[in-house]
């Protein structure tokens, strides 16, 4: 798994949807921009997480 700095990750929950949650990337901390990541969620709270095989990346918008 690759990803860079704004892009969007969802993590979906294994036996409900009460377990997804859906964050941006704020710090890429593995190398060649694998994982860990630093994910900050919309409630504020930041987080490092490992991606799991429910993880899904989403690349931030590109600018125009």
């Amino acid at each position: 798994m690759r990803a860079s700095v704004g892009d969007h990750v969802h993590m979906h929950g294994v036996t409900s949807t009460e377990g997804q949650h859906t964050g941006e990337i704020v710090e890429v901390r593995g190398a060649e921009d694998g994982p860990p990541y630093v994910v900050r969620f919309p409630n504020g709270q930041e987080r490092l997480i490992y991606p799991g095989p429910d993880t899904v990346v989403e690349p931030r918008d590109p600018v125009d």
